[in-house]
Formats: structure tokens, C-alpha cells, sequence
């Protein structure tokens, strides 16, 4: 069967298109456009007309592409930024009418199972318990489990939201910095109140904060995800880029051949989140990944 998975987030929107049968899955193509949906969100609690302009737009290229695809069944998840908008019908009128199917605003707790779902399928499962975190634009996911779920919490510190609510200097001041840490720590602490954060054998992150750390820890001269996927970043490797991403002024960070245009604004405030998690958990390295919540929602289609 060939599906379509749309992720729609509060910094990108992305898709994947992939052909499954049993437990044969081919990537046919991924792609991700930098929409900054949530722009705002968290300041008025409301999508600003030019974020649902720019997305739609991209909703139409994706609309275009599943036509030549081919595509049998699509799923269409949107997150934290269409969670919290009070006007997302504007939003989800508009994804409707392009793709004629009903987008989904999923929950925190479906998010975490998605993501974890797409982030152990290459991965043993005697090398479990995992604890996947996927730090998206608004919020961050914490799943801990072996083959399944055993528990999941979302706390909204992404990278868009932290920057938005913290960072009002570029590069950000000390004392800002020192302000969103607390509220990151505050945040990481409500997850492991739920989530043993601490008693997982092996940390995976996905999503393009973690996965942009690791093309910094790698050195790599432009992006290549098959040489970040299932990289193991250390601690130190970690904290060390985060405090280079906070100390880097945007005109650096924009000339790092690995780093996509749309994240130069929220890479900093992301890492910051990434080196806090590292620090939280006491674990010494984390496993970056590519497959990530896109990958679950595929297989999602694919067993309904």
C-alpha cells in the first residue's frame, strides 16, 4: 500500500510518502518545508494569518505531490501549535479543502506514541528500555518503553516557544539563557514526575533539533541524514555544541553548511533543551535518529 503521512508542527511541516506491506516499509521521498506555524502562539494564543498563508502553501506542494504519487490513504497530524491556536478551523478548513481528508489534531500522549513508534523500529529491542525524546517548535515529547508504550508525557518547551518567550537578544544574554533553563528544567521535571527519565538504557532523539546537534557533533560539512541517523552524540559533545549554538551570532550560525535555513532562529534555544535533557537524565550519550513521528504515522495507516 502506498501512504502519505503529513506532520504538520509549530516550526515545520513535513512529508512522507512510503510504500508498506507486512512489515516492508520503502521510503518513496520525504520533504520539509520551514513554516513557522506557531508563530506567535504562545504570546496570543492564535495562528497569525501570514503562518497559515505560508503553510497552506506548502499543504498545496504536498497536495500536488500525492496526486503524482500515486497515493492509496493519507494522514494528516498537526501538533502543538494547532493544540493550543484558537482559531486552528481557519487552519483545518484549509488543509480540508487541498487534501479532502480531516486533519487531525492529536494529543501530546498521541504525539510521544507516534514518535516513538517510528523511532524503535530499527532498533532491538534486548537493547531496551528506550526513552525517545522528540523536541519539536512548541513542544517535547518524553516516551519511555521497550516495544510499546509504558509511559509518555508532552511539556511545552520547544524550540520556536523558548525562543519566542526567552530569547529577545541574538545571541541571547546570560541572564536569558539563564531563563529559559529554569524553565526548561521546571518542564523536564513535571515529564519525569510521569516518565522514569532516568531508567532507560538507551536515549534516542529525533526531530531536526536533535538530529542538527548531531550534524554539529559530527563536524559534517552539509546535512547528510544517513550520516546522522543512528549516530551516538555524547554528553559532552552535546553541551559543548549547545553552548557554541548560544554563543554563535546569527550570521554564524546561518553559514553552517548543515544547518537548514529555518532553524538559524531556534537552534540555540533547542540545544539548550537537548544539553538540559542530557544533563536531567544522567545518561552519556544519546542515539540521533531520522525516523521519528512521520514513520510511525505511515505504519499507522498502513495497519488500519
Amino acid at each position: 500500500m502506498r501512504v502519505a503521512a503529513i506532520d504538520c508542527g509549530t516550526n515545520s511541516i513535513r512529508l512522507l510518502i512510503a510504500d508498506i506491506d507486512g512489515n516492508s516499509f520503502r521510503e518513496v521521498i520525504r520533504e520539509m518545508e520551514i513554516v513557522r506555524l506557531g508563530q506567535g502562539v504562545d504570546q496570543t494564543g492564535e495562528f497569525h494569518p501570514d503562518a497559515i498563508a505560508r503553510t497552506l502553501a506548502a499543504v498545496d506542494k504536498f497536495a500536488a505531490e500525492i496526486a503524482r504519487r500515486g497515493v492509496q490513504k493519507i494522514r494528516f497530524c498537526a501538533t502543538s501549535a494547532t493544540r493550543d491556536a484558537t482559531n486552528r478551523h481557519l487552519f483545518v478548513d484549509g488543509v480540508r479543502q487541498r487534501l479532502g481528508i480531516e486533519p487531525e489534531v492529536i494529543s501530546g500522549q498521541e504525539e510521544a506514541t507516534l514518535s516513538f513508534m517510528g523511532a524503535i523500529q530499527e532498533l532491538d529491542p534486548a537493547d531496551g528500555p528506550f526513552l525517545v525524546f522528540d523536541i519539536g517548535g512548541g513542544s517535547t515529547e518524553f516516551v519511555f518503553g521497550t516495544t510499546s508504550v509504558e509511559a509518555a508525557r508532552s511539556v511545552n518547551i520547544g524550540c520556536v516557544r523558548m525562543s519566542e518567550r526567552h530569547f529577545a537578544n541574538d545571541p541571547a544574554t546570560p541572564a536569558q539563557i539563564e531563563a529559559a533553563r529554569h524553565d526548561i528544567q521546571a518542564a523536564i521535571a513535571q515529564a519525569a514526575a510521569e516518565v522514569p527519565i532516568t531508567k532507560a538504557k538507551v536515549l534516542i532523539a529525533v526531530a531536526g533539533t536533535a538530529t542538527t546537534v548531531a550534524a554539529a557533533a559530527l563536524n559534517l560539512s552539509e546535512y547528510d541524514r544517513y550520516a546522522i541517523h543512528l549516530s551516538r552524540i555524547s554528553a559532552t559533545q552535546t553541551h559543548d555544541v549547545s553552548q557554541m549554538f548560544l554563543t554563535m551570532s546569527r550570521e554564524q550560525r546561518a553559514a553552517l553548511g548543515y544547518m537548514h535555513p529555518g532553524r538559524v532562529d531556534v537552534i540555540a534555544a533547542g540545544s539548550l533543551v537537548l544539553s538540559e535533557i542530557m544533563k536531567a537524565t544522567g545518561a552519556t550519550e544519546f542515539i540521533a535518529s531520522e525516523s521519528d513521528i512521520l514513520d510511525g504515522m505511515a505504519r499507522s495507516i498502513a495497519r488500519d
